[in-house]
């Protein structure tokens, strides 16, 4: 099966070890950088080259799309879906898990849980928007933030409202959320391959630091999650559209709440923590859904049976003094 792995940099770990796993298994792989590929597009056909040569015969590709270059790499990616390849994460599903209020508009019509979330424009609206979501602490979030970027703890109203202001300032768009005390600090990394929770790990921050990214000294450790955890993570990759996706959970009061889902979870906190060759996971789960897809498109159709025929018109029943008291056969 011929792979390609879209990623601007081949000697990241994630990008090595999907590399490795796929030609362990005796695959074709490259790895592609997609700002390097540009596209031809006419109505009914579609052409990609790279460095100067057509990109053709892709089976699948695995999508390793940094947030700088989400416009660009996902559009390179929506070529390689109209091409016929298959992909596990879709441009679509991967423009929905970026923008942050967008997701959680979609986890909360769902019905998941997540922290309380409001969201304003209108610099008039500050007060009532807080007046919403409660007292401090508040945590505001850029919508395009990654690995904890743009994440600020407001522990006073004032403090809230002068975060919002500069943010606001600055052209930003941004949401605020409440603060779960309870989580201490501490999240769950869920990574979710197909319909599977595959790894977990549990992530402290440091003392003084409310963000657990690993990125930011956070500490990582294995972790055995509930039956509502899995259940949660799940339902939350599904609704994103993301069959590769990695899920981040509070511990809450009411339960676990989604704090983010990423669609480019990367593998080396997680196989590190947990030794599980997450890698191989989404190898495996990605040929198996290449060769579904064939092995549907090469089934022998059922043959269409004669049209269904009407059933005649029921007749009146008589009345009940002439109906045949005998039982019916």
């Amino acid at each position: 099966m011929k792979i390609a792995i879209l990623s601007r940099n081949t000697k990241l770990y994630s990008t090595q070890r999907l590399v490795t796993a796929a030609r362990e298994r005796g695959h074709t792989v490259r790895v592609l950088d997609p700002l390097r590929c540009y596209m031809k597009i006419a109505s009914g056909k579609f052409e990609l080259n790279y460095k100067g040569r057509p990109i053709t015969g892709v089976d699948a590709v695995i999508p390793r799309i940094g947030a700088s270059i989400t416009r660009y790499g996902t559009a390179v990616l929506r070529q390689f879906e109209l091409m016929g390849a298959f992909t596990p994460n879709s441009s679509d599903a991967i423009l929905r898990a970026r923008d942050k209020l967008r997701c959680h508009q979609l986890l909360a019509g769902e019905g998941i849980g997540l922290p309380t979330t409001v969201f304003g424009d209108n610099p008039d609206d500050t007060d009532d928007l807080l007046g919403l979501l409660g007292k401090p602490p508040h945590v505001i979030k850029l919508i395009e933030g990654t690995q904890g970027n743009g994440v600020v703890l407001a522990e006073r109203l004032s403090a809230s409202r002068s975060v919002i202001e500069a943010f606001r300032g600055l052209y930003a768009n941004f949401l605020v959320q409440e603060f779960i005390g309870e989580a201490k600090g501490a999240d769950l990394r869920c990574f979710v391959v197909g319909e599977q929770v595959v790894a977990a790990m549990h992530r402290q921050a440091e003392p003084g630091e409310f963000r657990s990214n690993l990125h930011r000294g956070g500490q990582a450790s294995r972790v055995r999650l509930s039956k509502a955890e899995v259940d949660t993570a799940r339902r939350a990759a599904q609704v994103m559209g993301l069959e590769v996706a990695g899920v981040d959970l509070l511990r809450s009061r009411r339960g676990p709440l989604v704090l983010e889902v990423n669609s480019s979870p990367g593998l080396e906190g997680i196989e590190g923590t947990t030794n599980a060759d997450v890698a191989g996971a989404i190898v495996d789960h990605v040929v198996a859904r290449v060769q579904a897809r064939a092995k549907a498109r090469t089934a022998p159709r059922t043959p269409a049976g004669p049209p269904a025929r009407t059933p005649p018109k029921a007749r009146a029943k008589p009345p009940a003094s002439r109906r045949s008291a005998r039982p019916l056969k």
